[in-house]
């Protein structure tokens, strides 16, 4: 499996639907160079509160890009996440994870070597769209910000079908040694990285180099970030052999450069030498600085509990109606989830499941991440993020097996930003060692900040896992009336958060809450799971009883320990708890199971009716139609960004 995660987060800002586009097709990119099809795209979006009409604008146009690039090239959106804060308005985030398959003994990579080899250049004619796009990324934003439109590449989802094909053709015949998308900075990193990587140098001659606009300079032929380009390295013999394909596929293509052994990137324009640079000047040896570190000061800490006089029915309406807890379904059905036909769980459950055709296994993924969780404390939130993807990929019965990561942080000029990346990238280093889980790689996007003002440390971890049988792969929706429903894990009060301090995460208990659910998944004894996460056990219970489709509602009674604050206990939100639902006949057995692995767990109640109540002892504490719930839940976004 190949997987990255990438950013494009000033772009989509500047122009939403290009920016947004572009970033798409550049992370498909990235998986076919490695010989991997793609067939899977995952998106985390965060965006201003939608009662501005700018962030009702760039939303549209961000979700209008993803669908569009996604759905033309024939790569399904399955999954991810979207949320909302002021700290977004002017600086949004839009993360792209992409996912594919490869034979193991064809992964290609993109190095240059053995001198005389030829470098091939294949895709869109290059010209001035994207210049300094780059430089853009990694810049904070002002009042002119909106000047740099010319720096937001366009893209061809229908250019970069034609250049996909073409180049898995190439490297399931062999005909090609090394292959590196052209993104940021274009020609320069492309080159420069290959040689690099390959031991070797490049001469390329820019005369060669197809043009979309005549009297481009040397400069902007380097820099332009025009998207669907490729470059390319093969033996001398195969020229005809690659040259033929790409032109059977309608791709351009044209040899410009050769491998040297010089250890240097030589440009060539005109007959004369414009650039003659060492490559590790390039790509190793480059200045290098250390960062200020400053923890900011602590914040005023209130250890009482909050007095919460909340009347439950109408926290409930709230908590379902508002933009971050209710149904994406105006986001998601905007994607095509089921192209490829390999799609078995697609958006809003825990995590996409995909098969993998020819075998009964199946690859989970998620993407998970809360920059208001992580701003409270950076290293918790680290730990948070890779905790709760570790529970949602568990929750579809896969056992989760690695980490890639996108890190979206403020201005790292400012030594509290810093210190804010820094813990937040201990907590992930923390976690993946004690959950087993390697990070293969991600993308670092710092200066997401306009006018003096920083984004949340927002860390966006994506996990993938392997399902051993997707037919026996698990929703969150309660199934029957009778059914019995538990709560798995330790339940921390939300009084907590509301202090200014973050929840900690116990990794121990996370691992064994997945477990947990993994065995009995596997033997068949869970007819629903579903975490806590964002509203706690209240918002969780809701969900499985609201189910995907619109008419679709079960009823069910929650009981709360009699102990219990009820508000502090339902909308707490501690990580690695997860909502199960079993058949009354198998309560024994899973009772026994649980209490066999020292298991903490609670009956929360069973699955009745169709009306939702919540009790504590004999005390009615809410009762509340189910299908007018669900309404608010079905609606809460549309009626926001219309």
């Amino acid at each position: 499996m190949v997987f990255k995660i990438e950013s494009h987060n000033h772009p989509s800002f500047i122009e939403p639907f290009q920016g947004a586009a572009t970033g798409s097709g550049g992370i498909l990119r990235d998986i076919f160079t490695m010989g991997a099809r793609p067939f899977a795209i995952l998106d985390s979006l965060h965006f201003g509160h939608l009662n501005d009409a700018r962030n009702r604008y760039t939303m549209r146009g961000v979700v209008s890009g993803i669908s569009f690039y996604g759905n033309c090239i024939g790569v399904p959106t399955v999954g991810g996440q979207t949320h909302f804060a002021d700290c977004y308005a002017k600086n949004p985030l839009v993360n792209v994870m992409c996912a594919g398959l490869a034979r193991r003994d064809k992964v290609f990579l993109g190095a240059a070597s053995d001198p005389g080899n030829l470098v091939i250049y294949a895709g869109s004619r290059t010209g001035r769209d994207g210049l300094h796009g780059a430089t853009m990324a990694s810049a904070a934003f002002d009042e002119s910000s909106e000047e740099r439109r010319p720096t937001v590449q366009v893209g061809d989802p229908f250019a970069e079908k034609l250049v996909m094909e073409a180049c898995l053709e190439l490297m399931d015949r062999r005909l090609i040694m090394g292959i590196q998308d052209m993104g940021a900075a274009g020609l320069t990193c492309s080159t420069s990285e290959m040689a690099a990587r390959g031991g070797s140098g490049i001469r390329i001659d820019l005369a060669r180099v197809p043009k979309r606009v005549a009297n481009l300079t040397p400069y902007e032929m380097m820099l332009s970030e025009s998207q669907e380009r490729m470059l390319l390295v093969t033996e001398a013999r195969r020229k005809s052999d690659v040259l033929e394909v790409f032109a059977r596929w309608g791709v351009k293509a044209a040899v410009v450069g050769v491998v040297t052994d010089t250890g240097r990137l030589v440009v060539d324009s005109d007959e004369q030498t414009v650039a003659d640079i060492p490559l590790g000047l390039l790509i190793d040896d480059y200045p290098r600085c250390e960062r200020p570190i400053a923890r900011p000061p602590t914040r005023q800490q209130d250890a009482s509990t909050p007095d919460l006089d909340l009347d439950l029915n109408e926290a409930l309406e709230a908590l379902v109606a508002s933009p971050d807890q209710c149904d994406k379904r105006w986001i998601f059905e905007q994607y095509d989830h089921l192209i490829g036909t390999n799609t078995v769980l697609g958006p809003g459950a825990d995590a996409a499941l995909m098969r993998i055709k020819g075998t009964r296994k199946g690859i989970a993924m998620t993407l998970d991440g809360n920059g208001a969780k992580t701003s409270l404390d950076p290293y918790q939130g680290g730990l948070s993020a890779v905790a709760e993807a570790f529970s949602n990929v568990s929750c579809v019965g896969a056992r989760p097996l690695a980490v890639t990561n996108c890190l979206n942080f403020g201005n790292p000029e400012d030594p509290a930003v810093m210190w804010q990346f820094a813990e937040a990238v201990r907590g992930i280093k923390d976690a993946c060692e004690f959950l087993n889980t390697p990070v293969t790689g991600g993308n670092v996007s710092f200066y997401n900040e306009t006018l003096g003002e920083n984004i949340y440390p927002t860390p966006v971890i994506g996990m993938v896992g392997l399902h051993d049988d997707v037919r026996k792969a698990v929703t969150s929706k309660f199934k029957r009336s009778g059914d019995v429903i538990l709560l798995i894990g330790k339940t921390i009060p939300l009084a907590e958060g509301l202090s200014g301090r973050a929840l900690p995460v116990d990794l121990g208990a996370v691992k064994r809450v997945s477990d947990t659910v993994l065995e009995l998944s596997g033997m068949g004894l869970l007819q629903s799971i579903h975490d806590c996460s964002d509203g706690g056990v209240a918002m969780a219970f809701l969900e499985c009883c609201f189910g995907r489709l619109a008419d679709v509602m079960a009823g069910a009674r929650l009981r709360i320990p009699e102990a219990a604050d009820p508000i502090a206990w339902l909308f707490g939100e501690s990580v690695g708890r997860m909502i199960v639902s079993i058949r009354s006949e198998d309560a024994s057995s899973v009772t026994q199971l649980l209490e066999r692995r020292e298991q903490e767990h609670h009956v929360l109640g069973e699955v009745r009716g169709d009306s939702l109540r919540i009790e504590q002892g004999s005390i009615s504490l809410a009762r509340v139609d189910g299908k007018h719930l669900k309404q608010l839940w079905t609606s809460g976004l549309e009626k926001s960004i219309t």
